[in-house]
């Protein structure tokens, strides 16, 4: 008796088909889920639109402020649909991969079990319990006896490995039609989604064109504003740099070093410190509980009149109304700042970085004070007229404005 070399063959060349395929079917494509978590993401933020900035339809906003928010949403859901589509397209280019997995697996599957009911029934028309006695008892001694004896076991055993094989590479397929299933209802999911944004984002676009011919008419007030409200911010951002500097001169001069050197001399502690908050880069929470980004940091164009330019050292977040700012880390408060006609700025100091939280309604911290992590530090403001509720949060090492989103969590 022998072992039906063709079958053998074919059973190894479908189990490394099956290894080879295996992981690419079943392992999670990263991307997409990268994808699926931007688009939670994406759909959350358009939620915390809504609520910051459209939630009060009974305040009177400025046809600029309108504009801004407006393009702040229409900005969002576009990359919402850009990632919608890029899911429904890869999850197309994924259920064309499996459906061909699929039938080349079914076939080389129906080959196996063709080879199989072959094999078994010449083994039972070649070898009934007759013969097989007949092929221990033709032994010529006892040592061949017990060869042949082992060779049946070893042949008895290989059948039943390879119906059991047959039988879990049925239930893989099985398991792969039903995937290919979920994975076909998801991409009609996503595709009804889109479509509903693609409506959404017509609807918004008109809205802001509208919007935007009423702007035209009064651009030269708005472009005023603008810079009347950048050079307020300048004039903060200027005094804050001062501040730091003037505080890198005294570190320096209690460590006896030059007065004008550009960086902290920093306290063993301080050193901690700063190596604990540079540890967690990325990683930091963010300086209120709830937020959305509505100006990012560095220098760009208005989101509304392009020919006015913003510096931005920092970024500005929408919370909801009576959120309160918190410490993204621990350290000690360096300095509290305000001007006539604007709201307090608290700085804290972290070794050799400054975070700046400004635009406080109220202030819960003094001068001098150590705070730690998520330590609530002061009531941010809520303008009247437009209901909004605003904080600008700003990073610097030594004295030079770093990005925040580097640093803060998924900002």
């Amino acid at each position: 008796m022998r072992f039906a070399a063709g079958f053998s063959f074919k059973i190894i060349v479908a189990l490394l088909g099956f290894l080879v395929l295996g992981p690419n079917l079943y392992a999670q494509d990263e991307r997409q889920q990268n994808l699926e978590n931007q688009r939670k993401r994406l759909q959350q933020e358009i939620k915390q639109i809504n609520k910051l900035l459209f939630s009060n339809e009974k305040l009177k906003k400025s046809v600029l402020t309108e504009v801004e928010d407006l393009s702040l949403k229409i900005d969002v859901r576009r990359r919402l649909i850009r990632v919608t589509n890029e899911q429904a397209n890869r999850l197309t280019q994924q259920i064309n991969v499996n459906q061909r997995s699929i039938d080349r697996q079914r076939k080389e599957l129906e080959a196996l079990k063709k080879d199989y009911s072959e094999m078994i029934l010449k083994s039972y028309q070649s070898k009934s319990g007759q013969s097989r006695m007949m092929f221990l008892f033709s032994s010529e001694n006892f040592l061949q006896a017990y060869k042949r004896f082992q060779y049946l076991k070893q042949y008895t055993s290989f059948r039943k490995k390879q119906g059991e094989l047959i039988a879990e590479k049925t239930q893989i397929l099985q398991q792969l039609n039903l995937d290919l299933i979920a994975q076909k209802r998801k991409k009609e999911v996503l595709v009804q989604e889109n479509k509903e944004a693609q409506d959404t984002y017509k609807k918004e676009q008109t809205s802001q064109q509208a919007l935007v011919k009423a702007l035209k008419k009064k651009e030269r007030s708005f472009v005023s504003q603008i810079k009347k409200k950048q050079k307020k911010t300048a004039e903060i951002n200027k005094e804050i740099q001062r501040l730091i500097r003037a505080a890198i001169a005294a570190s320096n001069k209690a460590a006896g070093k030059k007065a004008n050197a550009k960086v902290f001399t920093l306290t063993p502690e301080d050193q901690l410190i700063s190596d604990n908050i540079t540890a967690n880069k990325g990683k930091l929470p963010w300086p209120v509980e709830q937020g959305i980004v509505i100006q990012r940091f560095g220098k760009q164009p208005h989101p509304v009149v392009k020919t006015a330019m913003i510096q931005s050292n920092g970024v500005t977040i929408a919370t909801p109304e009576s959120s309160e700012a918190r410490a993204v880390f621990e350290g000690k408060v360096m300095s509290i700042i305000g001007f006539k006609g604007s709201n307090p700025t608290v700085l804290i100091q972290h070794g050799n970085y400054i975070t700046t939280y400004s635009n406080l309604g109220e202030v819960y911290v003094i001068k001098g004070q150590k705070v730690k992590a998520k330590e609530k530090i002061g009531k941010i403001f809520t303008n009247p007229e437009t209901g909004k509720t605003e904080l600008k949060f700003s990073v610097f090492k030594n004295s030079s404005p770093t990005n925040p989103k580097g640093w803060i969590f998924r900002m």
